[in-house]
């Protein structure tokens, strides 16, 4: 007896493959069906759209981060020039109570001894408002004072009026 191909066998009426199927017929198992592909991209947008919030919320997060750094690093370095001044190793203005004139003195540096010391390497970008413009007070304005009064730096802050992630205003850290 001659042995068929397996090809030929399945091509006759009645003969079954090995999933049980006739030769005409079509194994329903071989894919993902038009619901379930559905069901799976919904799935996938929820989960999406879950992660835009989260996404953004560590965006304001970072930037909080850094505008608190840099607050603090711009009056720390107000702070070692009114130290070096009280120490007698600058001459400042009677009125200036020891206190910078403005932010870019500290970029610049003064001479202490016969040396250049500069208390900031540059002027820190506000990540807010994405420019180097911060609001100053001098130590004659009110605390509150959104205007610069020019006689000294005694103080810097954001010019932003967002809300931070805690309900504070930036302006007022």
């Amino acid at each position: 007896m001659k042995r068929h191909s397996e090809r030929a066998l399945l091509t006759r009426p009645g003969i079954r493959n090995r999933s049980g199927k006739g030769a005409g017929e079509r194994c329903s198992e071989s894919g993902l069906s038009f619901v379930e592909l559905i069901i799976v991209v919904t799935i996938l947008a929820i989960l999406a759209g879950a992660a835009v919030p989260i996404a953004r919320f560590q965006v304001k997060r970072q930037k909080e981060k850094e505008l608190r750094r840099d607050l603090w690093e711009m009056r720390a370095a107000i702070d070692a020039y009114k130290f070096a001044a009280m120490k007698g190793g600058m001459v400042t203005k009677a009125d200036s109570m020891n206190y910078p004139p403005d932010l870019q003195t500290l970029v610049d540096g003064v001479d202490i001894q016969s040396k250049k010391v500069k208390f900031l390497r540059r002027i820190p970008t506000d990540p807010m408002t994405g420019n180097t413009d911060w609001g100053m007070r001098s130590n004659q304005d009110e605390p509150d004072s959104d205007s610069f009064g020019g006689q000294n730096l005694f103080d810097v802050y954001t010019k932003s009026n967002g809300t931070a992630l805690d309900g504070t205003k930036y302006n007022t850290w």
